[in-house]
């Protein structure tokens, strides 16, 4: 009576009433509940793990003795700067394969347009479309050397991505051109950097690199790829001045059919130049 009792109160059913419910069921109904209790088991003891920190994320930093109040990471052993985490990821190149390593080839570059939800490329996706832009260039006459600099004068989306990750695969040096730099700073830049490629995301911005070698300028730069569809006119017109104009698909297909092999970066060899915008005098390099 007493146990009637507490099951009464916590309103659950008495166990004759459960066997009687289970007797009720269908064989291909009692087959599916265990079928879904085996899957519901098999997921809690094979769920993926949370990652663990590196560090108490409450106590991320640490003052520095006799600094005036300067701190840094807790990460790593004594005052040294931390040149890497992991020892498979000494360079930016190896960091994107670690990524497609552990996550399964897992989504890598999201992008959506408003109102609209994410679509996303895989990390094997933008391997395979940097290992193509990457090839594409080569075909170009640029070298797979850290000799060889890059400009991308564009927004953030997943080709600029794909555009810097194609010149880690191949040892060519990144620099990013950006609007608020002014012309001048990004002629600057140009000139100083000796960049002869430059991928740009839409056509204007490939107009206002071609006047600058229209006015003789920026005479060293030679092939202007760009993301988004533009107009024939507009390779007419790099031809006057000695221009290539090739779209970002038209230069990946090349590297495609003329496929060539990553030439990785040591991890002492540059890989990116950031320009300030130059504010007091001219713009300078961080590398």
């Amino acid at each position: 009576m007493q146990t009637q009792e507490i099951l009464r109160l916590l309103r659950l059913p008495e166990l004759g009433d459960l066997g009687q419910f289970f007797r009720s069921l269908s064989a291909t109904t009692l087959v599916s509940v265990g079928a879904l209790a085996a899957v519901l088991a098999y997921w809690f003891t094979h769920r993926p793990k949370a990652l663990q920190p590196p560090c108490n994320l409450l106590m991320q930093s640490e003052e520095v003795e006799d600094s005036g109040g300067a701190r840094r990471s807790v990460i790593g052993d004594g005052p040294q700067l931390l040149t890497h985490y992991y020892d498979d990821a000494r360079t930016m190149y190896q960091v994107f394969r670690r990524g497609l390593s552990i996550s399964g080839n897992g989504p890598c570059l999201g992008f959506r347009k408003p109102k609209q939800p994410y679509q996303w490329l895989s990390y094997q996706e933008v391997a395979d479309r940097a290992e193509f832009l990457g090839s594409g260039l080569l075909q170009h006459n640029c070298k797979p050397s850290t000799d060889q600099f890059i400009g991308v004068f564009a927004q953030n989306r997943p080709e600029w991505i794909i555009a810097e990750l194609a010149c880690y695969t191949y040892s060519m040096v990144v620099v990013p051109l950006y609007d608020t730099l002014g012309p001048g700073a990004i002629r600057y830049i140009i000139r100083t950097a000796d960049i002869s490629t430059v991928v740009v995301d839409k056509p204007q911005k490939a107009v206002l690199l071609l006047e600058h070698v229209e006015r003789k300028e920026t005479p060293g730069l030679k092939l202007i790829i760009i993301m988004e569809p533009f107009e024939e006119a507009l390779k007419d017109r790099g031809q006057e001045c000695g221009v290539v104009i090739k779209s970002m698909q038209a230069v990946e297909e090349c590297g495609q059919q003329n496929h060539q092999a990553p030439v990785p970066p040591k991890p002492s060899d540059l890989s990116i130049v950031c320009f300030t915008s130059g504010t007091t005098g001219n713009p300078k390099g961080a590398m």
